[in-house]
C-alpha cells in the first residue's frame, strides 16, 4: 500500500471536508437568507453521504489520488492553457448553479419551485451518479480536476470498468448531475447556468480527448476500440 500523505491524517482530513460541506450548505443558504429550506439540506446530506463513504475507501486504497482530488487549486502545474480558461468558466457558472436556487424559489420567488415529484426525482437520480463515480475512481488512479498529463505518477491509459463503455466516463456522471442539482433544489432559473456547464463540459471532453490522442502512450489504440466519448452509439 503506497504512503498516506501527511495531509490525509483522519484529523486533519474530515476538518477540511467538514470545512467544505460547511461552505457548500452555507453557498446555497445564504443567497435563500434562511436556513428552512429542506431542498438545500437534502442535496448538501446527499453529497455529504456520498464523499462519507468515497474518502475513507480512496484513503485506505488510492491515497495519492485521494490527494489529487482534494486539490481545488484551478490552476496546476502542466494544466493545459485552454484549459485554465474552460475551468474559470464551470467554476463560474457552477456557483451561479449553487446561488441562483435560493434568489429564485426562497428568497424572490422569480419563479414557481417546480412539482415535488420532479425535486424528488432529481434527488434520486444523483444515487447512481455517485455509484459511476465511485466505479470510475477505483478504476483509473490519474483522475485530477484539471487536464494534464500526470509524467510525475506515469500516468497510463485505463480500459477497464466503465472505461471499456466510454472514453470519459467522469463527464457522463458530471453532465447529468449538474442538470439533476438545479431541478433537485427547485429552480427554474438556476437551469440557465446548469446548461453553460454543460456545454463547457462537452467542449472539455473533446479538447480534453484531443490532448490525450497527442500526448499518451496507447491512448489512440484505444480509442479505437472503445469508440464513443460519452454516449455509446452517438458521440
Amino acid at each position: 500500500m503506497p504512503a498516506t500523505p501527511s495531509s490525509l491524517h483522519p484529523a486533519r482530513l474530515a476538518l477540511r471536508l467538514a470545512l467544505r460541506i460547511a461552505c457548500f450548505l452555507a453557498i446555497l443558504l445564504l443567497p435563500a437568507g434562511t436556513w428552512r429550506w429542506w431542498e438545500a439540506w437534502a442535496v448538501v446530506a446527499l453529497y455529504a453521504g456520498y464523499v462519507g463513504i468515497v474518502v475513507p475507501f480512496l484513503r485506505r486504497h488510492d491515497p495519492e489520488l485521494l490527494a489529487e482530488r482534494l486539490d481545488a487549486s484551478p490552476v496546476q502545474d502542466g494544466q493545459k492553457g485552454w484549459d485554465k480558461l474552460l475551468t474559470a468558466g464551470l467554476t463560474l457558472s457552477y456557483a451561479a448553479v449553487l446561488i441562483l436556487p435560493g434568489l429564485d424559489v426562497v428568497r424572490f420567488g422569480w419563479t414557481e419551485a417546480l412539482p415535488l415529484g420532479i425535486e424528488l426525482l432529481a434527488l434520486t437520480v444523483h444515487l447512481p451518479c455517485f455509484a459511476w463515480l465511485s466505479w470510475v475512481l477505483r478504476e483509473n488512479s490519474y483522475l485530477s480536476r484539471v487536464v494534464k498529463i500526470d509524467r510525475k505518477r506515469g500516468q497510463s491509459v485505463v480500459t477497464t470498468g466503465p472505461y471499456a463503455l466510454v472514453r470519459h466516463p467522469m463527464y457522463v456522471a458530471m453532465i447529468v448531475m449538474m442538470l439533476a442539482l438545479p431541478l433537485a433544489l427547485g429552480s427554474r432559473v438556476a437551469l440557465l447556468p446548469a446548461f453553460v456547464s454543460i456545454a463547457l463540459l462537452i467542449v472539455r471532453t473533446r479538447m480534453e480527448d484531443t490532448t490525450l490522442h497527442a500526448e499518451l502512450d496507447g491512448y489512440r489504440e484505444y480509442a479505437g476500440k472503445t469508440r464513443y466519448r460519452l454516449v455509446p452509439g452517438l458521440w
